[in-house]
């Protein structure tokens, strides 16, 4: 496949001109790499001069491009595509023919069996040309896998082309089940996403907003936390303006999304944005008053995704519900690094996506965002039904897994309210640590989450004010961390410390902290507060018949076990089995869980196990 752009598919590179000037090297660079799928935010804005692109970090993206190009463009061999034929159809295409459009979705696999295709991307009027594809070559990226909406068009180029195309559902059945096929093209999939989000000129959705907006922000924040390429673009620069005076965008117009065909959305809610980049997926078709299912899931965090995994390659009809973005806290996370497996760590985003990449592969539905608005139960099938927000039809499951996992609790500030997304921030990722670099900065906690997220900012941020309500890290921090925590230079450990309030204007300027011991106060001037203090389980959406403790988390196996409902029973519940047969409660949100990702992610396969008994999977 020959690459027109660095990033999406790549020519291979020659080497580097020596003694160029930054400017003609970062432009010679970009001429290089090749473009498609996997990378950090990028902003219109910015000018060779004052890019964030560095020599060394051209230096790096050139090897990265290099190492990665055999995984991102495989050919496909005689086998591979006699094995294909049998799930798609044959076409031939015209010079100019569309064969795929932007934004389409559901775009199932399309293969060159001879001639030629072109890969373009339409922004303002004018085509970029991505890649032309040739034969054997096979196109897209994640957004064929997942269904969502595809990132660019493409067209026949040669005088006459043949092509084979596979319907999105046939081609998640033959990622699953046949391995030779399925092991290359996925992995294909994966590495060109990663490639894409590394490009820095890969325009995909568009957000034009101006910089101090909070919704802009929460569109930014809501694209990024699902991995879906966009670029954020501040209306007062000069960019900004030029794009919002050829669209006839006022200030009063936005946040806007400047979507795939070049049509914006004003105030979109974040719905609309989901919809638009095809996350938001209908649970029916057509008109139907109800949705059937083997299996709902609430919630994709860990115990959710690792749930949604094992249900659907067991051949479980499996659809999950999800209110804002996959991982849970765990997605939060900037580096997990005592996950099994991941002996340099891996990030809980990155973690997510791939979960979710696989129960994709296996055949389960998702949904984002999802709100599950009530839950009905019924002694039979189906044993739960669920209304969800914006959706007119009932989804019927005849099992269960809730995996809402909780939130963090609210700082008790004075001033807290007026700063949400604002300078207070509930996670700690590449999007949160670009807006406070070379700032002091404030994390409030004293657990693993706050570890990760003081090691992670006090990479970009010029001091990390680590605030902790007890009198140290020993009882409630995993020994390697909190001994990385208490010798890295520029984090200082503040004990029995709590905020007491907070201070700006737009945004978040200062806070005023208090030592609990001694009652003195001082006045910190930062940007960030990162706060993870304590969990509040999200349950309040239950019905009475799931019985929550005290602190209001999911009572499952042994504690339920004496209830009336089950003693009418002939057998006992399942250790994740609620006060209710059929249905379960994995990962935080369950009373009495080990409130650690690995332990969420067991638990999603033991309920997993549990719902096969309730339906007699087995048997």
């Amino acid at each position: 496949m020959k690459l027109m752009r660095p990033g999406v598919l790549a020519l291979p590179l020659s080497p580097r001109p020596q003694n160029l000037p930054p400017v003609l090297l970062l432009e010679h660079s970009r001429k290089l790499l090749v473009k498609y799928p996997f990378a950090e935010r990028k902003n219109e804005n910015a000018q060779p001069s004052d890019s964030a692109m560095t020599t060394s970090e051209i230096d790096e993206d050139e090897q990265f491009y290099r190492d990665t190009e055999s995984i991102a463009f495989p050919k496909l061999d005689d086998q591979q595509l006699a094995m294909l034929e049998q799930l798609g159809t044959r076409r031939v295409v015209r010079r100019g023919e569309l064969v795929s459009k932007a934004g389409q979705r559901n775009v199932g696999l399309t293969a060159v069996l001879r001639g030629e295709l072109e890969v373009f991307e339409s922004r303002d009027g004018r085509e970029q040309i991505l890649a032309t594809p040739g034969p054997r070559d096979f196109l897209g990226d994640v957004a064929q896998l997942m269904g969502t909406a595809a990132l660019a068009s493409s067209r026949g180029k040669a005088e006459e082309s043949e092509i084979l195309q596979i319907p999105a559902d046939r081609l998640r059945q033959a990622l699953a089940e046949l391995p030779g096929v399925g092991e290359p093209i996925v992995r294909a999939f994966i590495m060109r996403r990663q490639r894409l989000m590394r490009d820095r000129e890969f325009a995909g959705l568009r957000i034009l907003t101006p910089a101090d907006s909070r919704d802009g922000r929460l569109l930014d924040d809501f694209l990024d936390k699902n991995n879906v390429p966009h670029r954020l673009i501040d209306f007062r620069s000069e960019a900004g303006r030029a794009l919002a005076d050829r669209l006839h965008l006022a200030s009063h117009d936005l946040p806007a999304l400047i979507t795939a065909n070049g049509m914006p959305l004003r105030h979109p809610s974040l719905r609309e944005v989901a919809h638009v980049a095809g996350l938001l997926k209908p649970l029916t078709s057509n008109e139907d008053e109800e949705v059937t299912c083997d299996l709902a899931i609430v919630g994709a965090g860990p115990a959710g995704l690792a749930a949604a995994v094992y249900a659907a390659s067991e051949g479980l009809q499996t659809v999950v519900l999800e209110g804002y973005a996959p991982g849970g806290q765990a997605g939060s996370s900037s580096l997990i690094e005592n996950f099994f497996g991941f002996p340099t760590g891996i990030s809980g985003g990155e973690l997510a996506f791939r979960a979710q990449l696989q129960a994709y592969r296996f055949g389960a539905k998702f949904s984002t965002p999802a709100q599950a608005l009530s839950l009905a139960l019924n002694e039979g099938e189906p044993r739960a039904m669920l209304t969800v927000e914006g959706c007119h039809s009932v989804l019927q499951a005849k099992c269960l897994i809730i995996a809402t996992g909780v939130d963090y609790h609210r700082l008790e500030a004075e001033g807290r309210e007026d700063f949400e997304c604002a300078g207070l921030y509930y996670a700690a990722t590449a999007r949160e640590g670009g807006l406070c670099s070379g700032s002091t900065v404030v994390v409030v906690g004293g657990g693993n989450s706050a570890g990760q997220a003081a090691m992670f900012l006090s990479s970009c941020a010029k001091k990390v004010l680590l605030v902790v309500r007890g009198d140290g890290l020993g009882k409630t921090m995993s020994t390697y961390l909190s001994r990385r925590v208490e010798t890295k230079e520029n984090i200082e450990i503040l004990t029995n410390t709590e905020i007491r309030r907070m201070i700006g204007g737009k945004f978040l300027e200062a806070v005023e902290l208090e030592n609990t011991g001694t009652h003195e106060r001082q006045r910190v001037q930062t940007p960030a507060v990162f706060s993870m203090i304590g969990a509040k389980p999200r349950t309040s959406w239950l019905p009475p018949e799931i019985e929550l403790d005290e602190k209001g988390f999911i009572k499952t196996g042994a504690s339920v076990a004496n209830l009336p409902v089950w003693k009418a029973m002939d057998r006992s519940p399942g250790p994740l089995e609620t006060s209710w047969p059929g249905v379960f409660a994995a990962g935080d949100v369950r009373s009495g869980s080990v409130k650690r990702c690995a332990a969420a992610v067991g638990e999603g396969g033991i309920a997993v196990e549990g719902v096969h008994e309730v339906l007699r999977t087995y048997y």
